[in-house]
């Protein structure tokens, strides 16, 4: 066991703040610059904190709108909706704009933006009636307004726009266009940029660490670390940023104390403090940067043969997708897939090493020509491997590039191998020979027993914290302006 600092706000979301900062994602340094932290990692998957999310404020305009009034323009008002398995839920209406056809509304609406997630947004646009002028806005019975139209978008079409704007025409709730339309922008409040990065140490203990920002109070705790989850309070103290830049600039330490006890359990010493920008995901992909996807099917004897029902590859002549078809669902791989289902014969070994080699080869290459492209390795299999150590060996290997591996189970099979890849138990992968992995780049799902949309997910959650890993890690800031192009943003 070793030594582990946290730090809270008073709430989960401020913890996690304060020790990964940007608004959720998680990447620490060590105060070696190296790979990540794997203490506090570790502590937040404990916490069930693991996906990462930003918070966005949509601001609206609109133009060309039908003019619904007969002696003066129309009045009106926007009402933004999330779409959440086919249900419509409001999350937010602007103010009433009077007479104007170009009106360009002050109120936002505030969401959290989630990359593993599909999240389809629509807005509706209503003449407000002159009799209901003075009627607060969340009071408005939409039933008696002028229907202007409607707008459909998924958040990831905004976002990913270089200058976060997207002008949407406005439809009929049937369909049909009608006049005018919508322009949405999106965008990151500056407070989630900025970050405090800090080396401590503590007397009488081993471990030295670094943590970025949260703005608000800061709990500092001490903990003896153990892999299992059960760690142990060493001792805490209550702090300021403002607080720890005294601390640094004194020289002189502050005590750790357990609830309890009067007698100090330690001291915290600040080593450095820095305030910098810390970039966010979609920095990156707006200014250009890309994901590109690469695909691994098993085709190994262990699905069983094809022709048979019970096989993982069967082809059921009414139309039902079997497990590999049921996760794949991009029309380009679904007919390679078919294709060569007609044209291999199944057999064995199950073998990791060549394929993840071969992405690493790609994403190495790649670095050629610049480092604007990260590489998502997709491979889906029945489970067991024969060449366990020669895969973590190319994972650990491939932990230095620009690359990712999602991985998904299907069928009953024992998924343990995968679950030690996936390293999500605090400890990162070792080589053969002793050679630990930069950062963690694999996460594992099994198809079984999951929804479609959850498996989705739960592959996609913690790939932004790897991508922001390796981009921080080198330093790698987003292109500037002049070098962005429309980048390509992943749809499910």
């Amino acid at each position: 066991m070793g030594g582990c600092l946290s730090a809270a706000s008073g709430d989960v979301r401020g913890g996690m703040e304060a020790v990964g900062g940007g608004g959720g994602a998680r990447s620490h340094r060590s105060a070696q610059g190296g790979g990540p932290n794997d203490a506090v990692d570790h502590f937040f998957q404990a916490q069930g904190l693991r996906g990462l999310y930003t918070p966005l404020e949509l601001s609206f305009s609109a133009s060309k709108l039908r003019n619904m009034d007969a002696f003066s323009k129309s009045d009106p008002m926007l009402v933004v909706y999330s779409e959440i398995n086919g249900r419509q839920e409001e999350i937010g209406r602007t103010e009433v704009i009077l007479n104007s056809l170009e009106p360009s509304w002050i109120t936002k609406t505030t969401i959290s933006y989630q990359f593993e997630i599909v999240q389809p947004l629509i807005f509706k646009l209503y003449d407000i009636d002159t009799q209901y002028h003075n009627t607060p806005v969340k009071m408005l019975n939409l039933a008696q307004q002028d229907f202007l139209g409607e707008a459909r978008c998924i958040v990831s079409e905004i976002v990913t726009k270089f200058d976060h704007n997207l002008t949407l025409n406005l439809r009929s709730a049937s369909g049909h266009t009608l006049p005018g339309t919508i322009t949405v922008h999106s965008e990151e409040s500056e407070s989630s940029r900025m970050a405090v990065e800090m080396t401590l140490h503590c007397l009488n203990l081993e471990n030295k660490d670094t943590f970025s920002k949260s703005d608000n109070p800061l709990l500092v705790e001490c903990f003896d670390f153990d892999s299992s989850g059960d760690h142990e309070l060493i001792g805490a103290f209550q702090t300021t940023i403002n607080q720890l830049e005294g601390l640094y600039n004194s020289k002189s330490g502050a005590n750790f104390y357990h609830k309890g006890h009067k007698k100090p359990k330690g001291q915290l010493f600040v080593d450095k403090i820095q305030e910098k920008v810390q970039h966010t995901f979609l920095d990156y992909i707006s200014s250009g940067f890309e994901l590109n996807f690469m695909v691994a099917v098993d085709f190994t004897a262990s699905n069983g043969d094809p022709r048979a029902p019970q096989s993982l590859h069967y082809i059921d002549p009414s139309g039902n997708p079997n497990s590999y078809q049921q996760v794949v669902g991009v029309a380009g791989i679904m007919s390679a897939y078919t294709t060569t289902l007609y044209s291999v014969s199944l057999a064995g070994p199950t073998m990791f090493g060549p394929v993840i080699n071969k992405a690493a080869e790609i994403a190495s290459h790649s670095l050629q020509y610049g480092n604007n492209r990260y590489f998502v390795l997709l491979i889906i299999t029945d489970g067991v491997l024969t060449d366990i150590q020669e895969t973590k060996d190319c994972i650990v290997r491939a932990s230095d590039l620009p690359l990712s591996i999602l991985i998904v189970g299907v069928g009953n099979a024992d998924f343990k191998q995968m679950e030690i890849l996936d390293a999500d138990n605090g400890k990162r992968l070792e080589s053969s020979t002793g050679r630990i992995a930069t950062r963690d780049i694999v996460q594992f799902c099994s198809h079984e027993g999951s929804g479609q949309m959850s498996v989705v997910q739960s592959l996609l959650e913690e790939l932004p914290g790897q991508f922001l890993s390796y981009m921080r890690a080198r330093d790698i800031k987003p292109l500037p302006p002049r070098y962005a192009s429309t980048p390509v943003y992943p749809q499910q």
